[in-house]
C-alpha cells in the first residue's frame, strides 16, 4: 500500500516490525480494514491478499492498528503543546515520532506539562534556577558549594543552605521529568522489583480466603494473573495492603550515573538530588504506574483464558435438530418443562412436582410421559442447578417404567436466569414466566449451544475467573470477538436464526439483524441469498461481508447452503460446465469434484487458497464443523459431595479452565479442581494444552473437604490407573 501520509507509513512500519509479518500481509490487511472489511470475512475470503493469515493474526493487526492510531493522535497533541511553548527541537520531534509506547510518549512530554506549584516552582520564583544550572554544569572543582551559592541570596533565600536546597529541588524535578531516568527506574523495578502484600491491621489473626497473602512477596515480572487479581480483590475488600518493593540500591546507582558527570564540588549535593528525585518524585508515581501495568497484564491473561473457555463452550457439539424436552429443576416451586420442535419453536410447557413425594410424584411421572409421547420427544435436557441430579434420576426412572428409551443429558444452567429476564427473552416469549423461558433455553442449549448462548452476555456464562475485576471494556471487546468468530466459523441458517445470532454475522450488527427478521416475518423465508439485497439498508458492503456466512437450506441455489461466497458462483458454474453437469449435480459428487483441475481456474484474484476452500465446500456443503455430540453420564449413586470417597474413578465434564487448573463437574452439585500438576504426565504451562471446556474426562478423587466445599481431582492419576 502506498500512502502520502507519514503517520500511516510509520504506523505500518511499527506493526510490521512488532508482528514479524511480511509487509504485504500487513499493508493489505490494513487496507481491507479501511475498506470496511471484518475479521471473519478477511480471514475466510481474502486469503490471497493476506497471505493466508488466520483470525488471530488478523485480530492482532487490528489491535495494533487501533493502538498505534491512538498513539499517533496523541503525538499530534503533544507536538502542538510543545511547539506552542517554543521548545520543540528536531531531536525531540524525532524521538516523539519514533516512540511506540504511550508511557514513553508521556515521559517525553512530562517536562513540558503544566505543573502545580511544586518545591521546584517555588525555588524558581525565588531566582534559584541559575544556581541550579551552575550546579548541573559541574565545572567547579575547587571551593565550597556555599560560596557558589552566595550570589543568589535574597530576602526569600536567607542563607546558602536554603539556596542549595532550593536549587536541589529544581534539579530533582528535572531528573524526575527526564525520560531516560524514568525508563531506567521502570526497567529495574519491572525486572527486579517485588509485588508485596500484607494483612490489614484489623484483620490480623482473622480467617479469610486471602490468608496466603497476609505476608507475601513475588517478583513483578513473573506473578501469575490469578494471584495478582486475587491480591487486588483482597485490597479492594480492605483485607490486604499491597505495595511494590523496588531494587533501590541499583536504581540510585543508575540515577547517580545519569546525574553526575565527573568530580566537582557539587557531587555530594547531586547524590542527595538523585535520592530525593527518586524517593519523593519518581518512586510514588512509578509504583502507581507499575501496579497499573501489572494489573493490565493480569487482565490480559485472565481475558485470554476467559476467551479460550468461551470459544470452546460456544463450539460445543450440538445434539442437533431434535424434538427436545427442557427441564428447569425446582423443588418447592416445581420443575418447569418446555417442549420445543426441531427448530427450537415452543410447542407446550408445563409444571410438575417430582421431588415433593406423595401423589404429586405420581402425577409428575404421568405428565412427563404425556409430553414425551404426545410430542414424540427425541431428547431430554435437564438443567444442572439445584435439584438437577434428583430430577435426572426421577426422569430416568419414569422413562424406564414407561418403556420410553429417550436419551437424556444434563445441561449447564450458567446464564440461563440472565437470559430469562433479558429483553431478548421478553421479545421471544412476552407472556411466559421467567422459569418457563429458562426451560426453553435449556432445551435449545442442547440442540445448539452456540445459537442459544449468543443471547446471553458472555460475562454471565461463567467460564472465567475474576471477570468482574478485570477491565470491563477489554473483556467485552475480547468476548464479543470470540462470539463473532464462532458464529461465522459455524455459519448461520438465515431462515431460522434469532436476531441476536444474526447480529454477530460479519457485516450485519443488531440493526440489520432486526431488519432481516422483520422482512422474514412479513415475506416468509429467504429462497436465495440475493433476496438479502431487498432488506432495507442492506447495501453492497453488508452483502459482501455477510453473504458467505449465511445458509439457506433447500433454497433456489444449492451453493446458498455452503460457505462458497456469491462472488465465486460464476466460477463454480464454470467448473460444473467444464464437467458437463449442473451446479446441483456437482455438489456432493466427490468423484466429479476430484476431476476439477485447480490450476485451470487461477487468475483474476483467485488463487489456490480460495480454490481449495471452494472444492472443500463442494464435497461437503453445509457441513457443521463442530464435533459429534456425546451426552455425559454421571453415576446415579453419587448425588452429593458426601457420597465421594478418595480413590473413586469418575466420569466428568470440564466446566471451566483457569491458569492453575481445570474445574470438572462430576455430578454432585460442586465442581472439583484438577490442579495443573495433575492434568498430565508432563509439565504444562497452560492447562488448555490438556483440556478444554466441555471435554468429557475420567478423573480420580484425591480428596474431599466438606467444610470448605472443595473436591481435589486428578486426570493424570486416572490415566495411570487405567493404563
Amino acid at each position: 500500500m502506498k500512502s502520502d501520509s507519514l503517520p500511516l507509513e510509520r504506523l505500518l512500519r511499527f506493526i510490521i516490525q512488532e508482528t514479524g509479518l511480511k509487509p504485504f500481509q500487513v499493508e493489505n490487511t490494513v487496507e481491507l480494514f479501511r475498506e470496511g472489511g471484518t475479521v471473519p470475512f478477511i480471514a475466510r475470503y481474502r486469503k490471497e491478499r493476506t497471505g493466508e493469515l488466520d483470525e488471530v493474526q488478523i485480530r492482532t493487526i487490528q489491535e495494533r492498528l487501533d493502538y498505534f492510531t491512538e498513539l499517533e493522535e496523541r503525538k499530534i497533541t503533544v507536538l502542538k503543546a510543545i511547539t506552542d511553548q517554543g521548545k520543540l527541537s528536531p531531536e525531540l520531534e524525532g524521538r516523539i515520532g519514533e516512540c511506540r509506547q504511550k508511557t514513553e510518549l508521556e515521559d517525553l512530554y512530562l517536562p513540558y506539562k503544566p505543573k502545580r506549584r511544586t518545591k521546584a516552582a517555588i525555588a524558581r520564583e525565588r531566582g534559584l534556577e541559575p544556581l541550579a544550572d551552575l550546579i548541573a554544569e559541574q565545572k567547579l572543582t575547587r571551593g565550597a558549594p556555599e560560596a557558589a551559592a552566595a550570589p543568589f541570596l535574597n530576602s526569600e533565600v536567607p542563607d546558602a543552605a536554603a539556596a542549595l536546597a532550593g536549587a536541589g529541588h529544581i534539579l530533582a524535578e528535572r531528573l524526575s521529568d527526564n525520560a531516560d531516568a524514568r525508563a531506567l527506574v521502570r526497567r529495574l523495578t519491572g525486572q527486579e522489583g517485588l509485588f508485596t502484600s500484607r494483612v490489614a491491621a484489623d484483620k490480623v489473626g482473622s480467617v479469610t480466603k486471602f490468608e496466603m497473602y497476609y505476608d507475601y512477596r513475588e517478583p513483578m515480572n513473573s506473578i501469575p494473573s490469578h494471584r495478582m487479581l486475587a491480591m487486588r480483590r483482597g485490597e479492594k475488600e480492605e483485607v490486604l495492603f499491597l505495595g511494590v518493593e523496588a531494587p533501590e540500591e541499583a536504581i540510585l546507582a543508575g540515577l547517580k550515573r545519569l546525574v553526575i558527570k565527573g568530580a566537582s564540588i557539587f557531587q555530594p549535593l547531586l547524590e542527595l538530588v538523585a535520592a530525593d528525585a527518586y524517593k519523593r518524585l519518581i518512586a510514588p508515581s512509578m509504583e502507581v504506574e507499575l501496579r497499573l501495568e501489572a494489573k493490565k497484564r493480569a487482565d490480559e491473561e485472565a481475558i485470554s483464558v476467559f476467551a479460550k473457555n468461551l470459544r470452546n463452550l460456544l463450539l460445543a457439539p450440538p445434539a442437533g435438530s431434535l424434538r427436545t424436552l427442557g427441564i428447569d429443576p425446582g423443588i418447592r416451586t416445581g420443575s418447569k418443562l418446555a417442549v420445543v420442535d426441531d427448530t427450537g419453536r415452543l410447542l407446550e410447557h408445563a409444571v410438575i412436582y417430582p421431588l415433593t413425594g406423595g401423589a404429586r410424584g405420581g402425577a409428575a411421572a404421568g405428565e412427563l410421559k404425556r409430553l414425551v409421547v404426545g410430542h414424540r420427544v427425541e431428547m431430554i435436557a435437564v438443567g444442572n442447578g439445584t435439584g438437577g441430579r434428583e430430577t435426572e434420576r426421577f426422569v430416568k426412572e419414569s422413562l424406564a417404567a414407561a418403556g420410553l428409551p429417550v436419551p437424556l443429558a444434563m445441561v449447564s444452567e450458567a446464564g440461563a436466569s440472565v437470559y430469562s429476564a433479558s429483553e431478548v427473552a421478553r421479545e421471544e416469549f412476552p407472556d411466559l414466566d421467567l422459569t418457563v423461558r429458562g426451560a426453553i433455553s435449556i432445551a435449545r442449549r442442547l440442540q445448539d449451544p452456540l445459537a442459544e448462548l449468543v443471547k446471553i452476555d458472555p460475562k454471565s456464562i461463567g467460564v472465567g475467573q475474576y471477570q468482574h475485576d478485570v477491565n470491563q471494556g477489554g473483556l467485552g471487546k475480547a468476548l464479543d470477538g470470540v462470539v463473532e468468530s464462532c458464529v461465522n466459523y459455524v455459519g448461520v441458517d438465515l431462515n431460522t436464526a434469532s436476531r441476536p445470532l444474526l447480529a454477530y454475522v460479519a457485516g450485519i450488527g443488531p440493526s440489520l439483524a432486526g431488519a432481516i427478521v422483520t422482512r422474514r416475518d412479513k415475506m416468509g423465508p429467504f429462497l436465495n441469498r440475493e433476496l438479502l439485497r431487498k432488506v432495507p439498508r442492506f447495501g453492497d458492503k453488508a452483502f459482501e461481508q455477510a453473504a458467505g456466512f449465511l445458509r439457506i437450506r433447500g433454497g433456489d441455489n444449492p451453493l446458498d447452503d455452503s460457505a462458497v461466497h456469491p462472488e465465486n458462483y460464476p466460477l463454480v458454474a464454470r467448473m460444473a460446465a467444464d464437467l458437463g453437469v449442473t451446479v446441483g449435480e456437482l455438489s456432493s459428487r466427490e468423484e466429479l469434484i476430484n476431476r476439477i483441475d485447480p490450476g485451470r481456474y487461477l487468475g483474476n484474484g483467485i488463487g489456490l487458497p480460495t480454490l481449495r476452500d471452494i472444492i472443500g465446500e463442494l464435497k461437503k456443503p453445509g457441513r457443521d464443523p463442530r464435533s459429534s455430540f456425546v451426552a455425559p453420564s454421571f453415576r446415579d449413586d453419587l448425588q452429593e459431595m458426601s457420597d465421594l470417597q478418595p480413590g473413586m474413578m469418575l466420569q466428568g465434564v470440564v466446566t471451566n479452565v483457569a491458569a492453575f487448573g481445570a474445574f470438572v463437574d462430576v455430578g454432585v452439585h460442586q465442581d472439583g479442581l484438577v490442579h495443573i500438576s495433575h492434568l498430565g504426565k508432563k509439565f504444562l504451562k497452560d492447562p488448555h494444552e490438556a483440556v478444554r471446556v466441555g471435554d468429557l474426562v475420567t478423573v480420580k478423587v484425591l480428596g474431599v473437604d466438606l467444610q470448605r466445599k472443595r473436591i481435589s481431582l486428578s486426570i493424570r492419576d486416572a490415566v495411570q490407573a487405567t493404563a
